[in-house]
């Protein structure tokens, strides 16, 4: 989803200095004027099948308010898609003032409908529950959907028009004459429904207002999600007088009243049951003309940030066309940030829609005041160099290369994203939600991916932000234990631990199977991607100690890669490994383990030695993205093949570029570009997911893409463009010449950087941070030969180590244990999950336990887990201890001397050859009290 996709299956401001990515091509090309109006090619309506899940609505970049059509099949609790609009669905029951862009999963906003309705209200719109009376049907002939304008003529007679600014919408209704006017505020009927809802109408200012409270995102999947988490006040105030008023709970209507209460609550099963709700209606004097305007301000922290909102982005006296004009214009600001010549005008549309895309999430979420409500629901204001807070993370989605493109073209609000993200985890008990939804946490998909995507956005140059906090509050998330971390609650879509079996992770090396996560081999590799962003946040910050301790934790992935099969794989928490099926998901998360197999972006070099080198990698590599018979195999072609419709297999057609065949690359690249996504409805192979989907389409429709998380290298594929211009917001320009582009030629024959002769398929970091000049010669046919040197290839980043526990499950001995039940082989069984007893202790005058790791081995690296990272009281925590080493145990080495530790869990960097390790505490606590505690001991080659 990023957005869940349990429905998927089958299945991208300005810059400065210089820089240009320069293509010449082997046929010339007629010079032709680059794209002037970015925004006049946006077609709102791709990828509105089922497939996209897109809405069409109006909207401003990464704006708060999403002004869009609810559709409806006829049942009144659900839409027919996750963004409320489905083209092949003609029937509309309302226009909702928030949506999310291909969530997978329902649950994402869809509040505060709004229907224009020509006739007289005579009975309760709840109980309309198959939308036969307050619903129209409509016809795509009289629909628009372009960057910042929705309108539809419906059958009804209405036509509606839509637009925004970034927190309040604008909207003009023109009724047929000679029939009642009405407009209905569905107030309570939220997506998947709400917990209570609040209307009052205020016929002397000709205004409605009120709130509706829900959350519920994905709460059908799982009973954890069936609860509320946020408020949304709104405030629309119209410029016709009302002639009639009514309001409505449940199936009772009230003529004439002028405020109701009452949500739809969320059933038994996480949908909201028919008949529910509330919400109000109003008849307008039309005798100075049938056209209704009204302009309606949002907030999530009060009414009267509501009201103040909309009356600072859209006073009383603008016009509609007004606001329009402005929409339009900015949304030329940021789509004019990447300047594209050339192309046919379906793929300028197809290319300007999915940049687009890229730029509504996330959003918006502080009011004009600065105000927004956090995690912990009370209200702060933004402040020091963040302009405004940021909202609705789909992690597991966009952290590959959507907040790598936003950040791209406009750094700071990267930046801003990232303190985001940042406040979100500070106001949430340090807690790193990987699915956020307004002021929400939801827990959706796997991994932990907000310590992939703040590294990721620093390395891309939005660096004004509290970095150094950031990476404190991740490297203690990633440290320490949490009783949610050990817990299954939410399993499996929904699992509540940021970390699920962090416990487990840190004592074997991988997420066991039998642990807490959904799909231990996936949920490895999620993590060991966070670990590799953390390592490269610190490493940037000067944090070299926390960079080699991260760098040496993101090759667990070689944990679950088994040299039997030659894939990632499930294994138990006892070392063996599970019954296998390489197209199987079992173990990962919308994918298949030979999906999940590549997605170790950092280290492709050390994923091809484990598959028995380079050219077994190429061989394997043409087979996932071929079927026998050598035709494509891109989507939808079985679990052995790749599926580049959903985010597990978007970074596989760039790993050629590490096996010294580029060609490929661009090859596979251009064929998925050109068959996969297209100008039309279905132009979207799979759910957008808040924008990755469509930011992949962009990075590759320009040639480029991330190398990994963290990093801001660049992986080359080939321009569709004749030129692409790239203005970033911090002044840098990149430009992009592709003569050969013309023909269609995907092959690069040659290429400059800065006007020198490279043979290198990727970019160095310096091209983003500086800017640059890439000259590419373009061909149809492939030159095998450029690229091909292993000296070529992008960077890889390993430690050579395999980064084993040799100390699990070994003999242990110690001076003394507490109980019989926490003796010395607690400490060395690879788990903290087993209670408060699952750990050696000792209240004995010496306090001294040692390991047999059978023969003399070399240790790097000691990790030792105190109380507090087994759920006791940090207190306990051991204050003083060392720890000594032995080749025969008679003689002894001090190698660590640890002094007023207070920290959980203890890490020491060691270079030593010992068959026995000894820890000697000589202060078990940090008051001085007596039992040594030890959950974990842990030594590492």
């Amino acid at each position: 989803m990023s957005a869940l996709h349990p429905f998927r299956r089958g299945l991208t401001i300005p810059l400065a200095l210089g820089v240009a990515l320069v293509t010449t091509g082997l046929i010339p090309q007629t010079a032709s004027a680059a794209v002037a109006d970015p925004a006049a090619t946006v077609n709102t309506l791709i990828g509105s099948t089922n497939s996209g899940e897109t809405f069409p609505g109006a909207d401003t970049p990464f704006g708060m308010v999403q002004w869009s059509p609810e559709n409806t099949r006829g049942d009144q609790t659900r839409t027919p898609q996750p963004g409320g609009y489905d083209y092949n669905v003609t029937r509309v029951r309302g226009f909702s003032l928030t949506h999310m862009s291909g969530t997978g999963c329902a649950g994402g906003a869809g509040d505060v409908p709004f229907l224009p309705f020509p006739g007289t209200v005579s009975s309760s719109p709840t109980a309309d529950r198959t939308d036969a009376t307050y619903a129209s049907n409509f016809a795509h002939a009289n629909e628009t959907g372009t960057a910042g304008y929705y309108r539809v003529g419906l059958d009804s007679g209405v036509n509606v028009e839509l637009s925004a600014t970034t927190r309040s919408g604008a909207g003009r209704f023109t009724y047929p004459t000679g029939k009642t006017a009405s407009l209905l505020v569905r107030t309570s009927n939220s997506e998947v429904g709400s917990s209570a809802a609040q209307t009052t109408i205020d016929s002397g200012n000709r205004v409605i207002s009120g709130s509706v409270t829900s959350g519920n995102f994905c709460g059908y999947i799982n009973s954890i999600g069936r609860r509320s988490y946020y408020t949304l006040y709104f405030y629309a105030a119209f410029d016709k007088p009302f002639s009639g008023t009514g309001t409505w709970q449940d199936g009772t209507v009230t003529n004439g009243s002028t405020s109701s209460s009452g949500g739809t609550t969320y059933g038994t099963d996480g949908w909201p049951p028919a008949g529910k709700g509330s919400g109000g209606f109003v008849t307008f004097d039309l005798s100075q003309g049938q056209t209704v305007g009204v302009r309606v301000g949002i907030s999530y922290v009060s009414l009267a940030n509501a009201k103040a909102n909309v009356d600072t982005e859209n006073p009383a006296g603008t016009s509609f066309d007004t606001v329009r004009q402005r929409a339009h214009d900015a949304w030329n600001a940021e789509l004019g940030r990447i300047e594209i010549t050339g192309g046919s005008a379906a793929q300028q549309t197809t290319f300007y829609t999915a940049l687009y895309h890229s730029l509504l999430h996330p959003n918006v979420f502080s009011d004009t005041n600065g105000q927004y409500t956090g995690m912990d629901q009370r209200v702060h204001s933004v402040s020091g160099s963040q302009h405004a807070q940021y909202a609705n993370f789909s992690g597991w989605d966009v952290y590959r290369d959507q907040l790598q493109l936003v950040t791209l073209l406009r750094p700071d609000i990267g930046a801003d994203i990232a303190q985001s993200l940042f406040n979100q985890a500070s106001q949430n008990n340090g807690v790193w939600d990987r699915w956020t939804h307004n002021q929400g946490g939801t827990h959706v998909m796997t991994g932990d991916p907000g310590h992939a995507a703040v590294p990721s956005i620093y390395a891309f140059g939005g660096t004004s932000f509290d970095a150094a906090g950031a990476l404190t509050s991740m490297v203690h998330a990633a440290t320490t234990v949490t009783a949610d971390d050990r817990s299954s609650t939410g399993w499996n879509v929904m699992v509540v631990g940021e970390r699920p079996s962090l416990d487990q992770y840190l004592s074997l090396g991988y997420v066991p199977s039998n642990g807490h996560a959904w799909g231990g081999a996936g949920e490895t590799l999620e993590d060991v991607s966070a670990d590799f962003g953390i390592s490269q946040l610190a490493q940037r910050l000067g944090d070299a100690t926390t960079a080699n301790q991260f760098l040496n934790r993101a090759q667990n992935w070689k944990n679950v890669f088994n040299p039997g099969t030659g894939y990632i794989q499930q294994r138990n928490s006892s070392g063996a490994w599970e019954s296998f099926d390489p197209a199987s998901d079992d173990g990962f998360a919308e994918g298949s383990a030979a999906q999940y197999t590549w997605m170790v972006p950092f280290n492709a070099k050390g994923l091809f030695t484990k598959m028995g080198g380079t050219a077994s990698a190429i061989t394997r590599l043409d087979r996932f993205f071929h079927n026998t018979d050598g035709s494509w195999a891109l989507s939808n072609a079985g679990g052995t093949h790749s599926d580049l419709s959903n985010e597990p297999s978007i970074g596989a057609p760039w790993l050629y570029n590490f096996a010294g065949q580029p060609y490929k690359t661009q090859q596979t690249v251009r064929q998925v570009v050109t068959t996969l996504w297209s100008n039309g409805t279905g132009g979207i192979p799979g759910q957008d997911d808040l924008g990755a989907m469509s930011s992949w389409y962009v990075f590759a429709a320009i040639g480029v893409y991330p190398l990994a998380p963290g990093r801001a290298e660049l992986l080359l594929s080939s321009p569709l463009f004749s030129q692409v211009v790239v203005h970033r917001g911090n002044g840098v320009t990149l430009t992009l010449r592709a003569t050969g582009a013309a023909t269609n030629a995907p092959y690069i024959q040659s290429l400059q950087l800065n006007g020198a002769a490279s043979t290198r398929p990727w970019l160095p970091e310096s091209v983003v941070r500086d800017g640059g000049t890439v000259d590419m010669t373009l061909g149809t046919t492939a030159n095998t030969s450029w690229g091909s040197a292993a000296a070529d290839a992008p960077p890889s980043f390993d430690t050579g180590a395999t980064s084993a526990n040799v100390a699990l499950n070994k003999p242990a001995t110690a001076d003394s244990s507490c109980n019989t039940n926490e003796g010395p082989a607690k400490a060395v069984n690879g788990s903290v999950s087993g209670g408060n007893s699952d750990k050696w202790c000792s209240t004995g005058a010496s306090k001294s336990w040692q390991v047999d790791l059978g023969s003399a081995t070399a240790v790097k690296t000691i990790t030792v887990r105190h109380a507090g990272a087994g759920g006791e009281s940090t207190a306990w925590n051991t204050r003083d201890y060392d720890i000594q080493a032995s080749t025969d145990g008679t003689n002894w080495t001090t190698i660590v001397q640890a002094r007023a530790n207070t920290a959980n869990v203890t890490t020491h960097t060691v270079t030593v050859t010992a068959r026995f390790l000894k820890l000697n505490i000589l202060t078990a606590e940090q008051s001085g009290n007596n039992a040594a505690r030890i959950y974990e001991f842990e030594a590492y080659n």
